[in-house]
This record gives C-alpha cells, structure tokens and sequence, in this order.
C-alpha cells in the first residue's frame, strides 16, 4: 500500500470484523480463552492474542499496524498520551544511574518529564542548547542510554539535523528517539533518516480534532540490542516471563515487544477503545488535514513577518530562517502548522492580544483543525524557570500559533484586529 492508502485501510480487513468497513470499536476489557492451554500460551508470549485491554485490544492494533506501516517501522504501541509514549520508550531501556542526552529545545511538558521526574527516578538527562549535531557527542559518557530530540520543536520551531544526530548516536552504539508529534508521517519520516524509535503524541495532529488523548511509539527494529551491555533488560533473561529473552525471542522487534509485555503491563496507561476508534478516524485524513494546516501557516507567517506590530516571526519554510535549508531537506511537502511570534510589546501588550482573538481558539493543544493561539510563558511553559525560558527563546511576549484548516484570510482577519486592539 502507498502512504494514502495505509492510512485509509491498512491493518483492517472487513472480512475478519464481520464485513464492517469501518474498523469496530471493541469496547471490552477481557476476552475469551479458546481452552486453557491457549491462555497459558498466551500469558506466556508464546503466541499472539488478546489478553485484557489494559495490554492489547482489536481496535487499538488496528491504529497500531497502521501507524507502524505510516512511519516505515516494524511495530507500534499506543498508549494513553504522548507523555505516557514518552516515558515508555525511555524507561524500556533506561533504569536508575543511566543518563540521556537531550535536545533543549522539547515541549515544556517533555522537559519536566526528564528534568525533573525521570531524575526522582534516578535517570539524569544532560541537556544540549544548540541543534548541531556534534554538541550532542560531547555530552555522552559511558552511562548514556539514548538520544532523545524533537523532529520539529514545540514551541520554539526548530528542525533537528536527523541524520547527524543518529549518526552521533550509531557511532557510540546508541538509540536515536525522534518525537515527530509536529511533523507527523505525513511530511517527515524520521526512520528514513536513521532514527530507530519514534513517537507522537497522537492526541494533536494524528486525531487531528481535539477530541481524543493518545499517544505511540513506533519500533524501526533496526537497532542492534546486543551491540552494548547497556541493554541487558532487553537481550538478556525476564523473570517476570521465565527467563524469556526478549532479543532471542523476539528479534528485530525485542524492544517494542518488552514495552508492551512489562512496561504496558505494568504501568497500565493504555490508550482506551473509544480514543484508538476516534484517532483512526481522524487518521484517514491526515494527509489533506497537513497539507492545509502548511500552506495555511505559510500564508499566516509571511503576514506575519511583515506586520508593523510583529518583532519577529519564526517559521521554517520562511526564506531567512536559519532552518529554512533543513526544511527543505527533511520537510519538502511543508513545514507544518506551528508557528511561533513575538509581538512589538511586553506582556501586558500580549495578554491583550489573547483577550482581543474572536475566532482564534485561546487553548494550549496543537494540531487541531481549528486554530489554536498560546501564551506558552503562562501555560505550557509555565514551570519552566527564567534561565530555561530564555533558551527555549520565549519571550514575554511571544505567541505561538498552531493554524487551523479554516480559511486563511479569516484566520489573518481575526489576528489583524486582535493586534490593532493590543497595541491601540
């Protein structure tokens, strides 16, 4: 199948799901057991089946197949949120004394998540300010699990140099995760590039409609375990299984086996029935949804970048933006709907704005069809403190925008009397 039509009908087969063409949602915790031998199979990863939905669910794997087949990986695992993506696919291969190197510029959200709560953990994350590929070399040591970055940042909109940095991470036989919630499958492929784990946080582009939490990580299966003894809690023995070996086992798809099997099983935020049916949907139309949501945001930032009230205005697939070339390289189809502004003014000037938007939606979600305005120094990046803010490059009064499918003109119309307003 090519990409439109994975996202359309990959992983669901009418005839197995009594010739419904939609996929059902099957809103069941338990499931029957053929005889009691298939259940002991089952419990014991000897064979494939349904167990309880806190592991695994029909509606959920068909979201999964297709999300894997979208990013070119061999496996996938939806869970609650992309926070919950986040923190599984770390703590698959990370444990108390390890380290990770991460990019600086992350979601707020992402940033406590390592910073602080992955440290009571006792998992350190060595921060790197710039996005040059090589700053992120000299932060390993002998205890660095993974690389962690953004494909796209939120909010700062900064694009990482993919395949510089799996080629840091390959040469210190490391893991490369690529969260690519902004870009989404449809305009960027971070495996193509050499990262080996992805995520999303699904409840923004992916669903698209802002009516439904999720989140997956997606296995390329091209990382090689048994390269390092980092990742004994992968290749060797799992008491919890018998003494199941995952990589013996398993083979390519070890590791996004072992997040389901213990740390799914254990941590229990799984995505629920109804939320994996909605994003499926939403999913179907990912590909008309992205490419509106970027001619939009282009047409929203060039007004923008010549607006007497704006300071700046930071969009990759603006020329003179200093990611403008590694858009073009990663991001050929557009630069998604994130855009990020900093109004001529202080913070009085730009809460007046936000108090001033008619149709804009003042929220702090992302990747909705509508457009969504936010103050992320009072929001998202709220716990963040003065010296972090800074490096995150937010200002005051900077504003970031993620531009809705409505038409264009309404959507200027509406930021042009909001400014009028804020700087009257």
């Amino acid at each position: 199948m090519k990409f439109d039509t994975i996202l359309v009908q990959g992983g669901h087969n009418p005839s197995e799901n009594r010739n419904a063409i939609a996929v059902p949602i099957y809103q069941t915790t338990a499931y029957n057991f053929n005889d009691v031998q298939f259940a002991a199979d089952l419990f014991d990863l000897k064979v494939g089946g349904d167990i309880y939905t806190r592991i695994s669910n029909p509606t959920t794997q068909v979201l999964e197949e297709r999300l894997a087949m979208a990013e070119g990986g061999i496996g996938a695992l939806c869970v609650s949120s992309g926070q919950s993506a986040s923190l599984i696919a770390i703590l698959n291969i990370a444990k108390a004394g390890d380290e990770i190197v991460a990019s600086e510029n992350l979601y707020g959200g992402t940033i406590n998540l390592l910073g602080i709560t992955l440290e009571k953990m006792g998992i350190k994350t060595r921060f790197v300010a710039s996005q040059n590929p090589e700053d992120f070399q000299k932060e390993i040591n002998e205890k660095t699990a993974c690389i962690f970055a953004e494909a796209l940042t939120n909010p700062s909109i900064a694009i990482a140099d993919i395949e510089g940095l799996a080629k840091v991470a390959h040469r210190n036989n490391l893991p490369l995760i690529i969260d690519n919630t902004v870009a989404t499958p449809y305009l960027l492929n971070p495996i193509k590039f050499g990262a080996d784990i992805v995520v999303h946080s699904t409840t923004k582009y992916i669903t698209g409609h802002g009516n439904a939490m999720g989140g997956v990580i997606v296995d390329s299966g091209n990382f090689d375990w048994n390269c390092s003894d980092k990742f004994k809690c992968i290749t060797d023995k799992d008491p919890s299984y018998h003494g199941l070996s995952y990589t013996e086992t398993f083979g390519k798809a070890a590791y996004i086996v072992k997040a389901r099997a213990q740390l799914l099983r254990d941590l229990g935020c799984c995505q629920s029935p109804i939320n994996s049916y909605l994003t499926i949907i939403g999913l179907e139309t990912l590909s008309l949804r992205m490419q509106k949501h970027s001619d939009n945001a282009l047409k929203v930032a060039k007004y923008l970048q010549n607006h007497k009230f704006v300071k700046s205005v930071c969009y990759p697939a603006l020329e003179g933006n200093q990611y403008y070339d590694l858009a073009k390289k990663y991001l050929p189809k557009g630069a998604s709907s994130l855009l990020s502004f900093v109004i001529d003014g202080d913070r009085a000037v730009a809460t007046k704005f936000l108090e001033n938007v008619k149709m804009l939606i003042h929220a702090t979600n992302i990747g909705d069809v509508r457009t969504i305005v936010t103050y992320p120094a009072l929001t998202t990046h709220r716990q963040l403190t003065a010296e972090q803010l800074e490096e995150c490059g937010i200002s005051e009064s900077f504003i970031r925008l993620s531009v809705g499918i409505e038409d264009a003109d309404d959507i200027i119309a509406d930021i042009e009397q909001a400014l009028e307003k804020a700087m009257a």
